[in-house]
C-alpha cells in the first residue's frame, strides 16, 4: 500500500531510479511544484520504467497550490502579537491564523507546465488557490475504496485548472508569446490535459455548473494548438465522460478511445426501505483471510448495484472529423493502452462478485485484446477476485500481473507470474518469471519465458533486441537488482548490472534516462560520441554524499562498465537535477555533442526555474523566472546539520531559523520539531544524508515552516530512524530508538543556542501524529506541548499490520500494545493538539483513532484537545479547514511553547465543551493528582518513567 507521507509546496522531479519513477517527460508541473515523497508498503515499483519517464505529473500539480506570499513582521515579538478572544468564545465557528501565515497561505499559485511530445512547444496550465468548504462539501459516494462525485461521474475532489496558455519553444531556447485556448464557457473547470501524438492538438475535460446535474458532467474538448481555438469532441450535448477510472487515451494523430456514461443507463438505483435479509459473511472453508483496515468498502447489495452504476463506461471511438462509434459492451472498464503500432488496444476492466472486506483493485479482473477497431480479438486472462493475498511485504495477486506493451516493439506484450502463489513468505525459486507473447501469436505458440527472477519483480526498461534493464527486490532484506538482458539474443545470459541494498543511497548509480520514440513510447536512451564504438547509456543519479544530494549524468559504457561523469550540479550553492532529454525527437543513438537537457535549478534563497543545457559547450537557457512565493521570507535561515545518537547512529536534521536572526544578540527562540520516522536494516543506511542543504525550502499550506513567520526555530524532518539489523525487526525497540533520536535532536539544538529547552515543541502528521503522542508519553523531559494530525495511536485496532510492520498482533502482541500511545495515555501530562479529517480514507487512521485517544486522555486529566474537520480525509483541502488547522496550531504554540514552559503547565482553559462547525472538544485539566493516605499531590510527569521497547507504528 502505497501511503503519502509528505506534501509539500513543490514537486521535485526526482532523478529517474527505481525507487521513485515518474513517468512521461511531456507532462511537468511547473516551479515551484508539489514534492511528493512516497512510502511504499510493498516493494519497490519499478513497474512505469518502462514506458515514460514524467507521465501524469502535470494532473497532479493541479491539486490545490501550496506556495504563498506574505507580509512578514521582523520584530522578535511577532509569534505573542495576535490577539487570542476570551477562551470562553474558543470553537464556535471556522478560524483564520495572524496574517503572516494566512498571507502566505492564500497567495496565488504558480502554473504547472507541460512539454509537448515533439519538444518544440509548452503549456502553462493556470491553477486557483486553496478551494472553499462547499466544493470538499459536495455529497460523494463511497464504494468498493474509492471515493465518487455522483454528479460529475468523477473521482470526488478533483483539483483542476482554470485556463491554457500555450509557447512556442524558439530556437535560441526562450518562449514565444502566449496563445491562449479558447473556446469554451467561461468559468469551466479544467481536467486530463494531454497532447496528440504529433503535437497538434490538445485534449482536456470540461465541467461547468455543478449545481445543474448535467453541465456538471464532464464533456471532453479539443484544442488546435496552432490557434488556440477548442471545440467539443462530440457534438451531441448528451455525451459525458465517466472518469471513475480511465477516461480517454490518444490512438493516433486523429482520434482517442473515451470511457463514457452509456446512454442505456437508467435511474440512480434506490435503496430499499427493507433489507432483502441479513448482511452475512463466512469462512466455513477456514480459508486464511487476512487484510489491512481498509476504508470505503461495499457494505451491501445497494452498494454493488450503486459502484456499478457509476462505475460502468461505454468506449467510444470518436475522430476529430467528428467520427464516432461505440466499441464493445458495457462494462467496467479500468484501462485502455494502445499498442505502440496503433493497431491493437490492451482493455482490463473488472467483474463480479465483489468483496465487502477488500477494495475493488482486489475485485476479479479480466483482461482482454482488441483491434483498433474494438473486436474481441482474445481474453489473456481472467483473475478470480483476490482476498487472500497475505499482508507480508512482497505478497502479490496469483495469475498475469503487469500486463504491458513492449515499449521497443509494435505489438508485443510481457507480463509476470509468480511461482509462490503470491505469498512472500513461501521460500522458491524462481519467485517470479517473465514471459512475452505477439499480440497475435502463431497457433499453438506459447509465450516465450524472458527472464526468471529470486526476488519480487519490479519492472522493466527497454532498449531493442540487445538491451533490457530488469528490477527486481527483496523488501525484508532491502535487497534490489539490476538485470542485463538481451531480448533478441537468446545465447546471451543475462548478467547482473547492479546488486546493492535500496537503502544505501551513497551507492546508488542512478537509473537510465528514457527518450521518446515515433510510436510515442519510452525506452532507454542510447548514445554515440564521435569515433568510439562503445554502448553506451546515460545514467542520472541524485548524487548522494555525506554532504547531502549533488546529481549527476554518467555516461555507462554496457560493455566495459565503466562511467565518465558528463555533467553535475553545482555543490556550492545550486541544487541542479535533470528532469527529461530534450534532443529525442529523431530515431535512432543520440549524438552526445548535440544533447539536450531540460534541468530544474534552485537554492536555498532562489525558487525553482528551469533550464535548458545543450551539448557542447553545456549552454544554458533559462526557461522560466518565477517570482519567489514569499519575498517576506526570501532571507531565511537553512542549514543541513549532522549529530549522533547515543548508540552512535549518525543523525541529520533541516535547521531553520527568520530572517535576521543572530542567536548571540537575539537569544534562543522557541523551535517547533516536525518528523516523521523511517524504518531500517543497517544504522550504517540510517546515518546516510539524504536531501540537499542548497534545495529551496518548499513551504506548503500546513507546513511547519510558516511558523518561520512567527520568529521560531524550525526543526526539520530530523531523522527518526527505526533500525532492526538481521533477524531483528525494527519495531521491537521503536520507543526506545524514537526516544534516542529524539533527545539527539533536542540536545543539537539546545547546544547551538538557538532554542529555548523550555520552549521545543513536536509535532508531525500521520505516522509523524504516532511519533508525536509517543514522544509526550515516553519523552516528557524534551518537550514542552504537541501536534499530532491524522494519526492512529491504538495499534490494536490495525490488527493486520501497520506501516512496514507485517506481523500480526497475534504474532507481536507486546510489540502492538507497548508502542502503542492509547496504552500510555497515562503518562502523557505534557499538552497536546489532536487534529484529524472526519472523513478520512486512509487505511489505519480511521478517524475513531483520535477519538478514543483522546477520550483516553482526557480520562487521566491530560491537558488536551481534538479537532475534527468536517468533510476533510488525510490531508486538507478546503481552504476553511487549512486556515483553521493554521490558527489551532498557532494558538497551541502560543499558549503552550512561546510562555515559558512551567507557566505554560498552569494554565487552564475554562468552559464547557461546545458544539460547533469545527466539532472542537476540548479537555481543560492540565494536573492529575494521586491520593496517597488521605494526601494529595501533584504528580511529576518526569516521575517513574519508563522507556518500553516497542517498535514503530503508522498511518
Amino acid at each position: 500500500m502505497m501511503r503519502l507521507h509528505k506534501l509539500y509546496h513543490r514537486f521535485t522531479l526526482l532523478p529517474f531510479s527505481p525507487l521513485s519513477l515518474p513517468s512521461n517527460p511531456s507532462l511537468l508541473p511547473l516551479a515551484p511544484p508539489l514534492r511528493l515523497t512516497l512510502r511504499l508498503r510493498t516493494a519497490v515499483n519499478f513497474a512505469s520504467m518502462a514506458s515514460s519517464r514524467l507521465r501524469n505529473l502535470a494532473p497532479l500539480a493541479a491539486a490545490p497550490t501550496e506556495d504563498a506570499a506574505a507580509a512578514f513582521s521582523s520584530s522578535a515579538n511577532a509569534a505573542t502579537s495576535f490577539d487570542y478572544e476570551d477562551e470562553s468564545t474558543i470553537g464556535t465557528k471556522y478560524r483564520v491564523p495572524p496574517p503572516e501565515i494566512s498571507k502566505i497561505v492564500d497567495a496565488p499559485p504558480v502554473p504547472a507546465l507541460s512539454f509537448s511530445p515533439l519538444r518544440d512547444k509548452i503549456i502553462f496550465l493556470k491553477r486557483r488557490a486553496l478551494p472553499p468548504l462547499a466544493e470538499i462539501a459536495r455529497p460523494e459516494e463511497k464504494l468498493a475504496g474509492i471515493r465518487i462525485d455522483g454528479k460529475c461521474n468523477t473521482r470526488s475532489r478533483m483539483s483542476f485548472y482554470t485556463g491554457i496558455g500555450i509557447h512556442q519553444i524558439l530556437p535560441d531556447g526562450t518562449l514565444g508569446p502566449e496563445i491562449e485556448v479558447h473556446g469554451f464557457p467561461n468559468g469551466a473547470k479544467i481536467n486530463f490535459v494531454s497532447w496528440s501524438p504529433d503535437s497538434c492538438h490538445l485534449s482536456f475535460s470540461i465541467r461547468v455548473n455543478e449545481e445543474d446535474s448535467d453541465s456538471s458532467k464532464l464533456t471532453v474538448w479539443i484544442a488546435d494548438v496552432k490557434t488556440g481555438k477548442a471545440i467539443q469532441l462530440f457534438k451531441s450535448p448528451n455525451v459525458h465522460l465517466n472518469a471513475v477510472f480511465d477516461n480517454y487515451v490518444w490512438v493516433n494523430n486523429s482520434s482517442l478511445l473515451v470511457c463514457t456514461i452509456p446512454s442505456s443507463r437508467g435511474a440512480l438505483p434506490k435503496k430499499p426501505l427493507v433489507p432483502a435479509g441479513p448482511k452475512i459473511q463466512s469462512n466455513e472453508e477456514k480459508n486464511i483471510v487476512q487484510v489491512r483496515t481498509f476504508q470505503d468498502l461495499l457494505k451491501d447489495e445497494y452498494d454493488e448495484d450503486l459502484f456499478d452504476y457509476y462505475a460502468t463506461s461505454q468506449l467510444v471511438l470518436a475522430s476529430l472529423d467528428g467520427y464516432v462509434k461505440e466499441i464493445g459492451p458495457p462494462a467496467v472498464y479500468t484501462s485502455m493502452d494502445p499498442s505502440p503500432d496503433n493497431k491493437y488496444i490492451l482493455i482490463s476492466s473488472i467483474h463480479r462478485p465483489y468483496s465487502f472486506i477488500v477494495p475493488c483493485g482486489r475485485f476479479p479482473k479480466k483482461v482482454e485484446l482488441w483491434s483498433a477497431e474494438g473486436k474481441l480479438i482474445r481474453e489473456l486472462c481472467d483473475l478470480p477476485l483476490a482476498e487472500d493475498i497475505p499482508i507480508s511485504f512482497n505478497s502479490v495477486r496469483k495469475g498475469m500481473r503487469s500486463i504491458n506493451w513492449r515499449a521497443d516493439k509494435p505489438s508485443t506484450l510481457y507480463w509476470v507470474e509468480t511461482q509462490d502463489g503470491g505469498d512472500a513468505k513461501v521460500e522458491i525459486s524462481p519467485r517470479d518469471i517473465v514471459y512475452t507473447q505477439l499480440a497475435e501469436p502463431i497457433e499453438g505458440e506459447q509465450p516465450t519465458i524472458f527472464h526468471k527472477l529470486d526476488f519480487r519483480y519490479g519492472g522493466i526498461s527497454w532498449c531493442d533486441d540487445s538491451l533490457a534493464l530488469v528490477y527486481e527486490s527483496w523488501y525484508k532484506t532491502r535487497k534490489i537488482r539490476t538485470w542485463l538482458v538481451s531480448p533478441g539474443f537468446e545465447d546471451v545470459a543475462p548478467d547482473i548490472l547492479f546488486d546493492r541494498s535500496s537503502e544505501d543511497v551513497y551507492s546508488d548509480p542512478g537509473s537510465p534516462m528514457m527518450r521518446r520514440t515515433q510510436a510515442g513510447t519510452y525506452i532507454i536512451a542510447r548514445i554515440k560520441r564521435a569515433n568510439d564504438e562503445g554502448k553506451y547509456i546515460i545514467l542520472n543519479g541524485i548524487g548522494a554524499t555525506p554532504e547531502g544530494n549533488i546529481p549527476f549524468l554518467d555516461l555507462f559504457d554496457i560493455n566495459t562498465r565503466k562511467t565518465e561523469r558528463i555533467w553535475q550540479s553545482d555543490k556550492e550553492k545550486y541544487y541542479e537535477t535533470v528532469v527529461a532529454l530534450m534532443s529525442d525527437q529523431e530515431e535512432g543513438d543520440l549524438h552526445l555533442d548535440k544533447l539536450k537537457i531540460l534541468t530544474s535549478k534552485e537554492s536555498k534563497t532562489e525558487n525553482t526555474q528551469y533550464y535548458f543545457v545543450s551539448w557542447p559547450d553545456k549552454k544554458t537557457v533559462q526557461v522560466t523566472n518565477f517570482p519567489h512565493p514569499y519575498p517576506q521570507l526570501a532571507s531565511l535561515q537553512k542549514e543541513m546539520v549532522r549529530y549522533q545518537r547515543k548508540d552512535g547512529v549518525q543523525l541529520t536534521a533541516t535547521l531553520y531559523l527568520p530572517p535576521g536572526y543572530n542567536p548571540s544578540t537575539d537569544g534562543p527562540l522557541p523551535c517547533l520539531v516536525w518528523s516523521y520516522p523511517g524504518e531500517f536494516k543497517s544504522k550504517d543506511a540510517a546515518g546516510q544524508v539524504r536531501g540537499s542543504p542548497n534545495e529551496f525550502p518548499g513551504i506548503g499550506s500546513t507546513s511547519a515552516l510558516l511558523w518561520l513567520a512567527r520568529r521560531f526555530a524550525i526543526l526539520s524532518g530530523p531523522t527518526i530512524p527505526i533500525i532492526g539489523e538481521g533477524d531483528e525487526e525494527a519495531n521491537d525497540r521503536y520507543v526506545e530508538q524514537l526516544v534516542a533520536s529524539a533527545e539527539a535532536a533536542v540536545e543539537e539544538v539546545i547546544r547551538r543556542g538557538v532554542a529555548d529547552p523550555k520552549k521545543i515543541a513536536v509535532g508531525g502528521h500521520s505516522y509523524g501524529a504516532f511519533m508525536t503522542a509517543n514522544l509526550l508519553a515516553h519523552a516528557p523531559h524534551l518537550f514542552c506541548c504537541g501536534i499530532a494530525r491524522s494519526g492512529a495511536y491504538n495499534r490494536t485496532l490495525t490488527p493486520f499490520g501497520f506501516q512496514n510492520e507485517d506481523r500480526t498482533l497475534w504474532e507481536a502482541t507486546n510489540t502492538y500494545v507497548e508502542m502503542s500511545p492509547f496504552m500510555s495515555a497515562n503518562k502523557i501530562k505534557k499538552p497536546i493538539l489532536l487534529i484529524h479529517g472526519e472523513e478520512d480514507n486512509n487505511p489505519g487512521t480511521l478517524t475513531m483513532q483520535s477519538d478514543r485517544f483522546f477520550n483516553a486522555l482526557k480520562g487521566h486529566g491530560a491537558l488536551c484537545r481534538l479537532v475534527i474537520l468536517p468533510h476533510e480525509s488525510h490531508g486538507y483541502t478546503a481552504r476553511e479547514s487549512i486556515m483553521h488547522v493554521l490558527w489551532e496550531t498557532d494558538r497551541w504554540l502560543h499558549k503552550h511553547c512561546v510562555p515559558n514552559s512551567s507557566d505554560a503547565e498552569e494554565d487552564h482553559e475554562t468552559g464547557t465543551v461546545k458544539e460547533h462547525v469545527n466539532k472542537v472538544t476540548t479537555n481543560a485539566e492540565s494536573k492529575v493528582v494521586a491520593t496517597s493516605g488521605g494526601g494529595s499531590r501533584e504528580v511529576s510527569e518526569l516521575e517513574n518513567e519508563e522507556f518500553h521497547s516497542l517498535p514503530r507504528s503508522s498511518l
